[in-house]
């Protein structure tokens, strides 16, 4: 086996070459860092919106990454990137369910989201009333108050939302579709109260 004396060198091997070979090796992991620093930042952004929360969420999914390299075990279809965006976005979503915890009561949401909701009176510029949208959320049935979370308010694809609960794209679409239906008489009902 090869050992490699540069980053430069290591940087030819492939995700999931570097993730085994980090285990023996550490300093490789840095070569996995500089691929995904950048866009582990861009993805967590999207969902929390703070620059100190998306720092620490990716050096916490990193940590998770490496310290778990030893479970990875590559399938077809799946690389590591999908493993480790896997591994980002829990990590994401944790951060997320704690800052809703500790009283973050406001939110920016997709646009298409405020969209379908209409005019319920509950927007403020790009912010939307966290407590009241939450509401609504938890009279919802589980898997359509998630899909609508995970989808809107944290920006997750709906190919991600696939991907976490092993499932086609189709039948996220579908449910989002459905989850919007319900979370718009749902909203017009707290409105009308």
């Amino acid at each position: 086996m090869l050992g490699f004396s540069t980053t430069n060198e290591a940087g030819e091997l492939s995700d999931e070459e570097l993730l085994r070979r980090s285990r023996s090796e550490p300093w490789l992991f840095a070569v996995l860092l500089d691929r995904y620093q950048e866009p582990f930042l861009r993805k967590v952004r999207g969902i929390l919106y703070s620059e100190e929360d998306a720092e620490e969420v990716v050096q916490d999914a990193f940590t998770k990454i490496y310290l778990n390299a030893g479970r990875f075990a590559p399938q077809e279809g799946a690389s590591f990137s999908s493993w480790a965006y896997r591994v980002l976005l829990n990590t994401a979503f944790t951060r997320y369910q704690k800052l809703v915890k500790e009283g973050q009561r406001f939110t920016r949401v997709d646009p298409e989201f405020e969209k379908f909701m209409g005019d319920s009176g509950l927007h403020t510029g790009m912010e939307l009333d966290r407590d009241q949208v939450e509401r609504v959320l938890e009279k919802m049935p589980g898997h359509l108050s998630t899909v609508l979370r995970l989808h809107y308010l944290e920006r997750w694809s709906q190919q991600d939302i696939a991907e976490l609960n092993k499932e086609d794209v189709g039948a996220v679409k579908a449910r989002v579709h459905r989850a919007k239906s319900v979370f718009r008489k749902l909203m017009n009902v707290q409105s009308d109260a």
